[in-house]
């Protein structure tokens, strides 16, 4: 249940689905209500399957470049705290923040749920990173936990269709100044996640430089 519960709290911080509402919102406009229950639901499907599959074959990929996990917790957290500081900024009631190519590519795309939504929108580099993390620390008996990591990515990924779906009735709710509040109390729990993961990629490094 620990697993379960700390790995829900890291990863819906870190995906921050209410950071994406603006962008959802922006690029459903000339859609029907039916049309946004379809689209919110196949990026939480997309999603589901995005962070599984990394989940379970992330540390493979690693072991076949030839990249440690620690250069992938550094790298990842490098993002997150990027990603924690831009929801800290003055203009964080816009949420999450894409290229302009990006958001023109899903203005004219007919279904958004895969690119630009699900990734890299929500599972990006930061969540897939943190994933990865988390199977490289499963050791031996503890195998069985991956089970409640995946069930956490499910539940986070159920969060964000119903965040998705009432994504219009959360902003009128909460206003500017909710939403702008909301993203940077995720910003500064973001920014603290992604600390942490550069430390527990720099730690191991320095332990080995200092065995040398």
């Amino acid at each position: 249940m620990e697993v379960f519960l700390g790995t829900l709290s890291a990863l819906f911080s870190v995906v921050n689905p209410i950071g994406a509402t603006p962008v959802f919102i922006s690029l459903t406009q000339e859609n029907s209500k039916k049309e946004i229950k379809d689209i919110a639901l196949r990026t939480a499907i997309y999603m589901v399957l995005i962070l599984v599959i990394f989940f379970l074959a992330g540390k493979f990929i690693l072991d076949f470049f030839g990249i440690l996990v620690e250069h992938i917790r550094i790298a990842g957290g490098i993002m997150i705290v990027i990603s924690g500081m831009r929801l800290l900024r003055q203009d964080s009631e816009k949420g999450k923040i894409i290229s302009k190519e990006v958001r023109l590519e899903g203005m004219e795309k007919d279904d958004i749920s895969f690119t630009p939504m699900a990734m890299p929108l929500l599972s990006g580099p930061g969540s897939i990173a943190l994933l990865i993390g988390m199977f490289d620390s499963l050791k031996g008996p503890a195998y069985w936990e991956s089970g409640f990591i995946i069930l956490a990515i499910i539940l986070v990924s159920a969060l964000t269709f119903i965040i998705l779906l009432f994504s219009r009735t959360l902003n009128k709710f909460l206003g500017k100044g909710g939403m702008a509040a909301l993203s940077r109390l995720m910003g500064f729990i973001v920014l603290s996640i992604g600390i942490g993961m550069i430390m527990n990629g720099l730690i191991p490094l320095l332990k080995q430089i200092n065995v040398n």
